[in-house]
């Protein structure tokens, strides 16, 4: 199955990056979207809108990774949670990359119709400062309602898993570690 990791973080020393490290022990022949060590700019131009409804973009990292997703079967997004949400730089990657054309199309009455339906399986691997119980209760459930329910819905991906490992400040390194260990054990 072949499969794709998109990495959303700066910082080496991160957690995150040990989970994108035992992804790739996982999934030798993953092909990974290091959004920051790819310099991706997230930010929608003047010019991207003016593309943006034909579903077309003037970045020309999109059209490499739209390459990359459209054989991917397997998709792991791995991110830390920021202030209820995922980095900007992610934010920007579905703004740019899942477009009209690719990602999805528009059906009766505008609903939207997923184009990535090949996608078979797709992990959320995430960290947050918030326990998860927290992030679901209280925090609006930001992962479950709007990422995966709505944005990954609409662009066709149905087998969705989320996984975050919460008080990530305050976890100890056998927490840590046993994190990691379920992540292991996803195949």
């Amino acid at each position: 199955m072949k499969t794709t990791i998109v990495y959303a973080h700066p910082w080496s020393g991160s957690f995150n990056q040990g989970i994108l490290d035992q992804l790739r022990k996982q999934y030798p022949r993953a092909q990974v979207i290091d959004l920051y060590k790819d310099q991706f700019d997230p930010v929608m131009r003047a010019e991207d809108l003016a593309l943006f409804s034909q579903g077309g973009s003037i970045d020309p990292l999109v059209a490499d990774y739209q390459q990359v997703l459209k054989t991917t079967e397997r998709l792991f997004v791995v991110f830390p949670i920021w202030w209820y949400g995922m980095p900007a730089i992610l934010k920007g990657f579905f703004d740019k990359v899942m477009l009209k054309g690719f990602a999805y199309s528009e059906g009766r009455a505008g609903v939207l119709v997923g184009g990535l339906s090949q996608i078979k399986e797709t992990y959320v691997v995430t960290t947050s400062q918030s326990p998860t119980w927290y992030l679901r209760f209280w925090g609006g459930n930001p992962i479950g309602r709007t990422l995966i329910r709505r944005v990954f819905k609409d662009i066709g991906l149905k087998k969705v898993k989320w996984l975050n490992e919460g008080a990530i400040t305050t976890s100890s390194r056998g927490k840590k570690v046993a994190f990691l260990g379920r992540i292991a054990n996803l195949k």
